[in-house]
């Protein structure tokens, strides 16, 4: 039985009385499902999947429509990405830039980067998006799945920061080269950073 936080919930027009679409993510093993549910749930319950089934307090309150799993993507860390992190515009892969260093030493643990940054932030942030969260609450949301992943291997999310920030700093210093033609725009779209969205296309692979 798979144990779901619940990350938000909304009350939509085409559901009979009762009923709410919920989205829900297991942080461990990046896992997202969206359902529809009746009775009282809010953002941050816990609620677990059997069989299709959502169940809360051990009672069943609604059905899974739709699955999503970290096992369905791959990690490329053989290219620039600007902002260290990114994902293809299909979701199905995850890019960490390749001078990103992949293993940090925290507080005397050794921490992935590939998975924290990668599947942990990236990945549900893509989630998200792709449900038509705007890129400012989708990357709130990937944050706190990223810090509730850190801190469940052993280390403080001061410690892993500092460390995330030293690497970062050497990644922003390189120019890009070889940036993935299928990266998915929208974050620097948002954020109408120009000069990033030119030096990713000029970065770009000749067609």
């Amino acid at each position: 039985m798979e144990k779901f936080e619940v990350i938000e919930h909304t009350k939509k027009t085409d559901l009979g009385a009762g009923e709410i679409k919920i989205i829900a993510i297991e942080f461990v093993k990046p896992t997202y499902i969206s359902g529809i549910v009746s009775g009282d749930v809010k953002k941050g319950d816990e609620v677990t999947v059997e069989n299709g089934k959502i169940i809360k307090n051990g009672t069943p309150i609604g059905n899974v429509i739709e699955r999503k799993s970290s096992d369905d993507v791959k990690l490329d860390t053989e290219h620039d990405i600007k902002y260290t992190g990114g994902y293809s515009i299909d979701g199905k892969t995850i890019y960490l830039d390749e001078h990103f260093q992949r293993i940090l030493t925290v507080e005397g643990k050794e921490i992935d980067a590939t998975k924290t940054i990668g599947l942990h932030h990236e990945l549900p942030e893509k989630w998200m998006s792709d449900n038509d969260f705007e890129y400012p609450y989708a990357h709130e949301v990937a944050t706190g799945i990223e810090k509730k992943y850190v801190e469940y291997l052993g280390v403080t999310w001061k410690g892993y920061c500092e460390e995330v920030d030293k690497n970062l700093r050497k990644v922003y210093s390189n120019k890009l080269r070889n940036s993935p033609e299928s990266l998915d725009l929208a974050p620097y779209l948002y954020c109408r950073d120009r000069e990033a969205l030119k030096e990713i296309r000029e970065s770009e692979p000749e067609k």
